[in-house]
């Protein structure tokens, strides 16, 4: 581990026993190692250490998952290791480099960026000042911000808003329970199921459903290869093109077509009242959708 700065942690340290870690129910492999190695105690994220130099990461994830976060910081000029597990909180100031795992009790912030072979996973908010990229999954339990764009080879887990100023890519299911912006393109090979907004600079794509609480917004083509839905409207610099049904709680706006799949129709104005269809629930684009059900048609608002 490259470390300018020491470690900071807060003044109340957590202390394990054999008894406190036999009522979690260990494995008897990691039990057996704690009490080898560490004589059945030892402070909590010595033991956190000890098990991650010793190759033993998974425990390490375990053990945090059962006892939790710390107050701790770990303050670093930069930070390159085989694998980290904080209790706490992590702050680099450059980037994090990492052969597999760098995980947070609470937060992962640096002013560069954050590359894991497998996985990154913060309690709270991860935030880099350039890319974000994980050879397996990318989860937290509140906000993600990349000054850069974010990549994650499978699933990308988000409990609050995920934010990257170039492009969003997961190789899985892109959960978010917040708002999804990406200054850029937004694409996964799973499902997008976002709680609030998406909003794209350029496309939103993914090879299974797209589904918002809120509105779609992208510069680009909004495309799926299942279900697309929304709870209020879609608006595409482009096409929208779905390969199933295209349901939007209010309108649905593109410059090009919208098209769902074969056998499915396109449904508008969901959630608006039919006397407001003219208003809230209109449906623009190159041409009339051929499976339009519901909303009203407003035409091509092109310029002639």
């Amino acid at each position: 581990m490259a470390c300018g700065l020491p470690r900071t942690f807060s003044s109340s340290a957590m202390q394990l026993t054999k008894k406190f870690v036999k009522a979690k129910n260990p494995c008897a492999g990691g039990y057996k190692w704690f009490i080898r190695d560490h004589n059945g105690q030892g402070d909590y994220q010595a033991v956190l250490d000890a098990l991650v130099a010793d190759g033993r990461v998974g425990d390490a994830c375990w053990l945090l998952d059962q006892f939790g976060p710390t107050d701790a910081v770990l303050r670093l000029d930069s930070l390159e290791a085989d694998a980290v597990v904080f209790a706490g909180t992590i702050e680099v100031r450059m980037g994090i480099n990492v052969d597999t795992v760098v995980r947070a009790g609470r937060s992962i912030v640096t002013g560069g960026g954050i590359r894991a072979g497998e996985t990154i996973m913060a309690g709270e908010n991860i935030t880099a000042g350039a890319n974000i990229a994980s050879g397996g999954n990318l989860r937290a339990g509140g906000d993600v911000a990349a000054e850069w764009g974010i990549d994650t080879a499978t699933r990308l887990d988000c409990g609050g808003n995920v934010r990257a100023k170039w492009d969003i890519c997961a190789g899985q299911d892109l959960a978010v329970t917040g708002h999804l912006h990406a200054g850029q393109d937004i694409s996964t090979q799973g499902a997008i199921k976002c709680g609030q907004g998406i909003k794209a600079g350029g496309e939103v794509r993914a090879d299974k459903e797209i589904n918002a609480g809120c509105g779609i917004q992208a510069g680009g083509t909004i495309q799926c290869g299942d279900h697309l839905a929304c709870g209020w409207g879609l608006i595409a610099g482009e096409d929208i093109r779905a390969e199933g049904a295209i349901r939007a709680g209010e309108g649905a706006q593109a410059a090009g077509v919208i098209e769902a799949g074969a056998g499915h129709g396109v449904y508008a104005g969901l959630s608006v009242r039919l006397d407001a269809w003219d208003v809230c629930a209109r449906v623009v684009a190159r041409t009339r959708p051929a499976q339009l059900v519901s909303g009203h048609w407003a035409g091509d608002a092109r310029p002639e």
